[in-house]
């Protein structure tokens, strides 16, 4: 049986521009919500997004036919975002903000005006309520949750084991529950962890 991404991977090797914009097209919406969710904040989303799409760009150009066949897209442009995102934190560890992160303003959205609100509300609210679990116990429910990753696949990309991911992904859900339960009535958490998100 074919994988989804067999003809991505077919289109990179034989045109690397044509073939990434399809990769592009295909990703940059579990990229960017998987961003998003790990940052908390749309602009940072926006940024990460970039950076990990330009870092795939030259990565790919530097890949022999051979070694693009045997990717798995998704899983491999999602370890690049979190890779630039553990990055970025050390990065930012080392040295102090010159502005407060909540003084910087989203960009305004061109789509209907309460659609956008009511999303992007929703979209704050969790991306700030995810911002509350350590790093692991973020990154495992965004990929399992938010990316839609099996969670196996989950334990690929962290490059952790299959137990270890599916606890830090229960142990998070737990803690989000118990600091925001009127969130999990409203259902922005599953009600089992290894169940798909809605």
């Amino acid at each position: 049986m074919s994988q989804p991404y067999e003809h991505l991977v077919g289109a990179l090797t034989e045109d690397l521009d044509a073939g990434f914009i399809a990769l592009f097209h295909a990703y940059r919406d579990v990229v960017f919500s998987t961003a998003l969710r790990i940052t908390g904040r749309w602009a940072d989303a926006e940024d990460l997004t970039a950076e990990a799409f330009l870092r795939a760009y030259r990565a790919l150009a530097g890949y022999r036919p051979d070694r693009i066949q045997a990717l798995r897209p998704r899983s491999w442009l999602l370890t690049i975002v979190l890779n630039l995102w553990r990055n970025g934190q050390r990065d930012a560890a080392r040295r102090p903000l010159a502005v407060p992160a909540e003084q910087a303003p989203d960009p305004p959205d061109p789509q209907d005006v309460q659609r956008a609100v009511n999303e992007r509300e929703t979209d704050r609210e969790l991306a700030q309520l995810l911002t509350v679990l350590p790093e692991d116990q973020r990154a495992a429910v965004v990929l399992r949750h938010v990316a839609d990753l099996p969670v196996a696949e989950v334990a690929i990309v962290l490059g952790r084991p299959l137990g270890t991911v599916k606890s830090q992904i229960s142990r998070g859900l737990h803690r989000l529950r118990e600091l925001y339960p009127a969130a999990e009535q409203r259902g922005l958490f599953p009600s089992n962890p290894t169940e798909a998100p809605k």
